[in-house]
């Protein structure tokens, strides 16, 4: 199996880190040619989400990337990639809009609303999570299931072959998340 990670802007080194520490083969995407490439399942990490909209767009990945989404092809969103995936997002635009839910963006405020916790998520027990500018999922539609909350607020959901988390697993040592993802596949 082998796992493509956007790797236009943000976090996609450390998901790399992750994936190579459970085995997993992987690549990154930059440009459309990657897209060539035979992949299994695809990472979209966190960074700005309105900069990877554009670029999605701008390097002719979008309508690839989002027919593969819709053909079932697995994806895990952290962050920003959890904004890519919602069908809505309040103050802002939609990307891929693949995912029943709608996001609130940088719900957690600037850089100094970041922080770490430790919660449950289902199928997982207590796990580490790491927010940093974070949104977090203000409504799940019929389609997407919840998966854990921090403070009342749907921080990781899932709906089929797409799982979407607020905070970055990536940047954690517990590798729990990452291997939920690989299990999907």
């Amino acid at each position: 199996m082998t796992v493509a990670i956007l790797a236009l802007q943000g976090a996609f080194l450390e998901h790399g880190q992750m994936l190579d520490r459970l085995g997993a083969d992987h690549f990154e995407i930059r440009q459309k040619k990657d897209l060539e490439q035979e992949f299994d399942a695809l990472i979209l990490p966190g960074g700005e989400s309105t900069v990877m909209r554009k670029l999605l767009k701008e390097l002719d990945l979008y309508d690839t990337i989002k027919k593969k989404i819709e053909d079932g092809m697995p994806v895990f969103g952290t962050c920003a990639g959890l904004i890519l995936l919602a069908e809505e997002v309040e103050d802002g635009s939609s990307c891929l809009g693949t995912m029943d839910i709608k996001a609130k963006r940088n719900a957690y405020g600037r850089q100094l609303g970041s922080f770490h916790t430790e919660q449950e998520m289902k199928g997982l027990g207590t796990i580490p999570m790491t927010f940093i500018r974070a949104p977090y999922i203000a409504e799940v539609g019929e389609k997407a299931e919840v998966l854990a909350e921090v403070d009342g607020r749907i921080v990781a959901a899932r709906q089929g072959n797409q799982l979407a988390t607020a905070f970055h697993p990536e940047l954690d040592n517990d590798v729990s998340v990452h291997r939920y993802f690989l299990n999907m596949i």
